[in-house]
């Protein structure tokens, strides 16, 4: 168990099998649902958890593969490709099962905690979380570097049908953020660019920002936590938006 956290078993369904994972939380305030991305649930997104435990939120991190705390990018492709009931990684235009589950969880972290959640998916992860604003509990979402589809960039992992239930989350919730850097060779101009044809045609639904620079992960391995470097802006961004949409003016 990692210092400072707990954990709790989380059953639900994704595409008709059952499916219990571990989900590891720590700290008080509004939740956060953070999805970790392929290298694994790694020490840099344990970070990241402690960093919004830090802002004042509960983080709640569910363990969907690979070896807790380490980063491996070889072995925890290989096993997602193998989870093929949960992830299909290369589907354009499709959205993984895995995606299911995870909107189970939001909905229970929202009526457990009696509050709206906000959610942030990276990476391989990164389209679930334009899917998961849509789950009725969901008020704010941040899809940092979405790579998937693996092949096919100027596409986006998602079905029409959750575009469109997407779409209308955004118009009635607000904008919700994206980030990749510039020369991201995973998370190409061309995904911002298919972000941009289904959400942003006739409105700001997806506020898109570019980073500087040939980085992949802007919140967890390739964060550096100083004053002027751009991804101590995105941090600060992302703290401030999950401040506004999880904690309400009165």
């Amino acid at each position: 168990m990692p210092h400072g956290w707990t954990s709790y078993q989380m059953t639900a369904t994704a595409n008709g099998n059952s499916l219990t994972r571990t989900v590891y939380t720590r700290g008080t305030g509004p939740a956060v649902v953070m999805i970790q991305e392929l290298p694994g649930l790694t020490q840099q997104a344990l970070d990241l958890g402690e960093r919004l435990d830090a802002a004042g939120f509960t983080v709640h991190a569910p363990h969907l593969f690979g070896p807790l705390g380490k980063s491996s990018v070889v072995g925890n492709t290989l096993r997602v490709l193998c989870l093929h009931r949960e992830f299909q990684v290369f589907a354009k235009g499709q959205t993984s099962p895995v995606v299911e589950w995870l909107g189970s969880l939001c909905r229970h972290v929202a009526q457990d905690s009696g509050a709206p959640v906000g959610v942030i998916g990276m990476c391989l992860t990164g389209n679930f979380a334009l899917s998961l604003i849509a789950e009725d509990g969901v008020v704010a979402a941040v899809a940092s570097q979405p790579s998937l589809p693996i092949i096919g960039q100027e596409h986006l992992h998602m079905s029409p049908a959750d575009i469109t239930r997407s779409r209308a989350a955004l118009d009635a919730k607000g904008p919700m953020l994206a980030f990749r850097f510039d020369g991201d060779p995973l998370c190409k101009s061309a995904k911002f660019d298919a972000i941009t044809r289904a959400f942003n045609d006739d409105a700001q639904r997806v506020q898109l920002v570019t980073l500087p620079g040939k980085g992949h992960a802007v919140l967890t391995a390739h964060f550096r936590d100083r004053t002027g470097h751009p991804t101590r802006a995105a941090m600060d961004q992302v703290l401030g938006y999950f401040n506004e949409r999880l904690r309400p003016a009165p």
